[in-house]
């Protein structure tokens, strides 16, 4: 069994990621996350894009543990807003992870824009690193727009704000395996298969 560190204390993202192996028929893979190995330094999270800050997470997770190590960065690009939040999503309305203040303030922002150009799309950027130093870094789209209002109760972020493209409901209307099937962070993490088959 080879064991691979998902660079997170987020349990819907450890979730995400057993469910997606599970359904892809990937096995000889024990997730575990950052609560399961001894605490180390974190670098900030200072680079321009998702890509950077994905990889310098990973980075740090093999080094710190010689684990093979996955990290994913994401958040939403609204069109109205020129891309943002973006790589600022978890901390858009000054604090980190503020879910409830994140989404309030993206609602205020686009409370002026008209619905034609409510368009968004949640990003993912995954990386994959190896402690041998080997590294794989792919990235996830999932286009949509934003309602008025949140709907939902499932998932987290930005999810009660987003109606996925062909959808009627929001990200937080959709099941857990509905949502991984199709989501940014499923379209990256189902981009490393190849590489986390490969162990």
């Amino acid at each position: 069994m080879t064991r691979v560190l998902l660079a997170t204390r987020n349990a819907k993202k450890l979730g995400e990621l057993r469910r997606i192996l599970e359904a892809e028929g990937v096995s000889g893979v024990e997730v575990i996350g950052l609560a399961d190995v001894e605490e180390f330094d974190e670098a900030p999270e200072t680079g321009a894009t998702f890509e950077e800050n994905a990889l310098a997470k990973a980075r740090d997770a093999a080094k710190a543990t010689g684990l093979v190590s996955v990290a994913d960065d994401s958040g939403i690009a609204v069109d109205a807003l020129n891309g943002m939040p973006g790589v600022l999503s978890a901390r858009w309305a000054g604090r980190h992870g503020d879910d409830q203040a994140n989404l309030e303030l993206v609602l205020a922002q686009t409370s002026d824009t008209p619905d034609e150009r409510m368009g968004a799309a949640f990003v993912c950027a995954a990386a994959l690193v190896v402690p041998d130093g080997e590294e794989t870094v792919v990235r996830g789209e999932w286009r949509g727009t934003l309602t008025r209002k949140p709907r939902g109760a499932n998932g987290f972020g930005y999810d009660p704000i987003f109606v996925p493209e062909g959808e009627t409901r929001t990200s937080a209307e959709l099941d857990p395996a509905e949502k991984d099937a199709v989501s940014h962070r499923g379209r990256a993490l189902r981009a490393l298969l190849p590489q986390l088959r490969a162990l």
